[in-house]
């Protein structure tokens, strides 16, 4: 069973037509623009976006990225993707939820996981940086 995680925020996407093929199924792809908003929608929950980590000289790229998709979205519905926070000390690590807002049905799951990286000299960090970890530390109280 997948984490829980310590932290999550939900966001509403409405399935728009320049996302579907022509079976009017969202294409396999735009699944990763939806973790990308559900992600960004987290991080400003901890207080902590991308503006904040590049201000503080890091960059948060993605190393791995898993998707199972169970049944395809489709043009018209709206879908909860929950982000949720499941590793931050050493590396970035988020589980997604994605479901049929009016059913709750499960139609994909899926997790990223990201590392900072220090922008001037593209050192990759092994451990988070501290205003990050101070950022998520305060969020869950």
């Amino acid at each position: 069973m997948r984490s829980p995680g310590v932290l999550h925020c939900d966001t509403e996407i409405l399935v728009p037509f320049f996302d579907v093929d022509t079976l009017h199924v969202v294409w396999h792809g735009h699944y990763v623009k939806y973790l990308e908003v559900a992600r960004c929608a987290l991080l400003d929950r901890i207080g902590h976006n991308y503006s904040a980590m590049r201000e503080a000289g890091y960059a948060w790229p993605v190393i791995d990225m898993q998707l199972r998709y169970v049944r395809g979205a489709v043009f018209g519905q709206t879908i909860n993707v929950r982000a949720s926070l499941v590793e931050w000390e050493n590396r970035l690590k988020i589980n997604y939820l994605i479901t049929d807002l009016a059913s709750g049905e499960r139609l994909t799951r899926a997790s990223t996981v990201q590392v900072a990286v220090e922008i001037t000299s593209r050192e990759m960090q092994l451990v988070s940086p501290t205003l990050f970890t101070d950022a998520v530390e305060r969020a869950l109280k």
